[in-house]
């Protein structure tokens, strides 16, 4: 199944209230899709497994990556990624996407987004591996756009950088919106700029999430917090951009109740039917 509408990040714990829900009727305040990372998921058997399964009968199911290193020095993991390939036809996902970044340094995980050099060569490194993983998986892949704390000085800049990537690799494109505010306040860059000169033909689908705001001028991209107001009214000039877009409510740590999250998902789900009916 294709992913649409607002989304919501499956988390384990989550699974049995999702599961009564739907078996109470209660379907229209659900999410629209659930996302889930796959290295979280591929090694479970069984009830987590059949909750899964349950779940991917009723909600589409995007894939969005943690390990896969795409950017990183080590050569790629092609047994993980032919265990993906069964994982999505078992649960029916057509969606996967990883960040343009790199987590293994040749010694082991960092456990951490690091970023790549953006350079002409980086581009033709990464864009090659893309195109691997595609033809290993048998499917379009999204990459995401990162947030950075330091630039490198590698002469491209990033919208320059994903677009050369993009093209290139003939892949598609996660854009996070929190990321692009985040990297707008650690480096001064235009998010309106950014985000409009993106090609709205690789936009796949959209996250959203929460910051903590570290300094003035330093923010920490942690999916802790709730989403900000300035996020928000970025998400929307994104959709008045390249339009509505599947979009996830992104929430990885001080995890609320799910009734609470819910209620930020309304949230989002009004923004979607406000921004379409204005």
């Amino acid at each position: 199944m294709h992913i649409h509408g607002a989304g919501l990040g499956l988390r384990r714990e989550f699974s049995r209230q999702l599961l009564a829900k739907v078996a109470a009727g209660d379907i229209a305040a659900l999410p629209d899709f659930l996302e889930i990372a796959p290295e979280n998921w591929i090694g479970f058997g069984g009830g987590y497994a059949e909750q899964l399964l349950e779940l991917s009968q009723y909600f589409p199911v995007a894939c969005h990556g943690l390990s896969l290193s795409i950017g990183g020095p080590q050569p790629l993991d092609i047994n993980f990624l032919q265990r993906l390939a069964g994982f999505f036809k078992r649960y029916n996902i057509s969606t996967y996407s990883e960040h343009l970044s790199y987590t293994h340094d040749g010694q082991g995980y960092l456990y951490d987004l690091m970023p790549m050099p953006m350079s002409e060569e980086a581009v033709h490194y990464v864009a090659k591996r893309i195109a691997k993983v595609q033809d290993v998986l048998g499917m379009r892949i999204a990459i995401e756009n990162v947030s950075t704390y330091l630039r490198n000085g590698d002469g491209m800049s990033e919208i320059d950088f994903i677009k050369a990537v993009l093209s290139e690799a003939d892949c598609d494109l996660l854009l996070d919106v929190n990321n692009v505010y985040v990297n707008h306040v650690n480096h001064g860059m235009d998010p309106h700029q950014f985000i409009s000169q993106l090609p709205t033909e690789r936009v796949r689908y959209m996250h959203v999430a929460g910051h903590y705001p570290e300094a003035v001028d330093l923010l920490i991209d942690t999916h802790g917090n709730d989403v900000c107001a300035e996020v928000w009214q970025l998400l929307k000039y994104a959709y008045s951009v390249h339009g509505i877009k599947p979009t996830l409510l992104e929430r990885d740590f001080n995890i609320p109740p799910l009734e609470v999250l819910l209620g930020e998902w309304q949230y989002l789900k009004m923004v979607q039917n406000e921004t379409s009916t204005a």
